[in-house]
């Protein structure tokens, strides 16, 4: 593959100024860098709009036993550990001007990066899927409180396939699109939430909520895990929101507006679904995780709480196939990214219908997809993060022009298109972290350990790929790349 063929997406400084992003995979030139921080805000609380959270915080209380205020402190330790995370590697955006999934050419090599691509592109497929199902059963509950529409097999089939289309058109009209979406969405949950924690206020037993008996540790810990699972699988597309910002944005700031933005909505939801299951203990294995909420709120709020709740599910899976479309381009998919966007939306629609016309049990597919999602997506976070740390001089950083460049010459070629030290700590770590799992599916080797037994296979995960990494010798770039490193650090710049 060739510079051009591979450029072919390269868009004008006038489409970038467009309403319909056009850019694909190239790295974003310093003059059409015009983002500001403050708009990864409304993007990180859209991205966790979901009525998934609520179920997940009932789990908490009807499976992992745990009370109102260990709730809370799991919510809050999740937010701040998974989206953390993500705002760290957002910096790498800024630094680079391209999407994760590009970048990671440099820390993987050219075809050493189609490996771990290939897994977070299956991975976000099951995180697409996951939530086009949930949005399709939001859109049958609304029909059958508002109009007495009972689902069936031909209705789910049309819910699903309007919502993933819906997503499609969203996530292929790109950033713009996206962050005017995002901002609304935003100021009505938030006014709707409000009005569902007053009814919860009001209405909701607190001596039973707060008589209930402390859980155990460990199960706390295993709650952490779950929580926190879904913002992991965002650390890979950070980057993808920030490569509009400028060299000069702070990068504390947008770990803190990352972090703000997701905890915003994250305690919240998840506190909302721990009181809920005090008041419907059978919320947290219903058949779906939707309709719950016209069996505990009244018409009038269940309603407009329930589409604001669609809205939220739809832009979540239009800011996930917006980068799934990058990670497409970065594989060799030669179509413009909002095309490639496609390939994502036909799978979500398949696997939709599988899990809502086949699979028995909702919850516990979804459990089980958020454990060996958090698995594949911190083999690699581990190995990004250490190479992103070589990279704060910024003699080192991203070059746009290697970056597209997949021949021999390219600075990122390593050896025969491989960087062994990466490509090593990733493999080591993904199957570490494998043997430390347990779901319904298989039990790891390792599963019986401390790590396993705590639900800590994701954290282990992220620690091996890192200390791997770190210890294998630093990787040598081609070209310049070595006496570039040799340089000293030239000026500094917002870390």
């Amino acid at each position: 593959m060739d510079n051009a063929a591979e450029g072919a997406n390269v868009s004008s400084t006038d489409s970038a100024q467009s309403a319909v992003e056009t850019r694909g995979i190239e790295p974003v030139p310093d003059n059409e860098r015009h983002g500001r921080v403050r708009e990864l805000f409304p993007t990180w609380v859209a991205a966790n709009i979901s009525v998934l959270l609520l179920t997940m915080g009932a789990a908490l209380v009807v499976f992992n036993k745990l009370n109102f205020w260990q709730v809370l402190i799991v919510a809050a330790c999740a937010a701040l550990v998974s989206f953390g995370l993500v705002g760290v590697v957002s910096v790498s955006g800024k630094w680079g001007g391209a999407p994760g999934a590009m970048l990671s050419r440099a820390t993987f090599g050219v075809r050493g990066n189609l490996f771990p691509g290939a897994i977070l592109w299956i991975a976000r497929f099951g995180w697409e899927t996951i939530n086009a199902v949930t949005g399709a059963y939001a859109v049958l509950t609304v029909l059958d409180l508002v109009f007495g529409v009972k689902s069936n097999n031909v209705l789910i089939v049309i819910t699903l396939f309007v919502f993933v289309a819906c997503t499609f058109l969203v996530s292929g009209m790109g950033r713009k699109v996206l962050n005017v979406c995002n901002t609304w969405s935003t100021y009505l949950f938030g006014v709707f939430s409000v009005l569902v924690l007053g009814y919860l206020i009001v209405h909701i037993k607190w001596d039973d909520v707060f008589s209930k008996p402390a859980g155990t540790t460990a199960m706390m810990i295993a709650g952490i895990g779950t929580i926190a699972a879904g913002g992991i699988s965002w650390v890979p597309t950070g980057p993808d929101f920030a490569r509009y910002l400028p060299h000069a944005a702070s990068g504390k700031k947008i770990a803190g507006v990352t972090v703000s933005g997701a905890g915003m909505v994250m305690m919240p939801m998840v506190l909302m679904g721990a009181v809920m299951a005090v008041a419907t203990p059978g919320l947290a294995d219903a058949p779906d995780p939707v309709s719950f909420l016209g069996d505990l709120l009244p018409t009038w709020l269940a309603v407009p709480y329930l589409i604001t709740a669609i809205v939220g599910m739809l832009l979540i899976n239009s800011l996930s196939m917006y980068s799934a479309g990058f990670t497409a381009q970065t594989m060799g998919v030669k179509l413009p990214r909002a095309m490639a966007v496609s390939i994502n939306a036909a799978i979500s629609l398949i696997g939709g219908l599988l899990l809502m016309l086949v699979a028995k049990s909702f919850l516990s597919s979804f459990i089980t997809f958020l454990i060996l999602l958090a698995v594949s997506f911190s083999a690699w976070i581990g190995v990004y993060m250490v190479d992103m740390a070589r990279r704060r001089n910024r003699a080192v950083r991203y070059d746009a022009e290697a970056l597209m460049d997949t021949t021999r010459t390219s600075r990122y070629w390593y050896v025969g298109g491989f960087c062994w030290q990466a490509m090593t700590a990733w493999a080591v770590a993904l199957i570490a972290g494998i043997s430390f799992t347990k779901c319904d599916w298989f039990a790891g080797p390792l599963s019986g350990t401390f790590v396993g037994k705590y639900g800590l296979g994701w954290a282990a995960t992220i620690v091996i790929s890192a200390a791997v990494m770190a210890l294998l010798p630093t990787p040598r770039e081609n070209g310049v790349a070595a006496e570039a490193a040799a340089e000293p650090e030239r000026e500094k710049v917002a870390a």
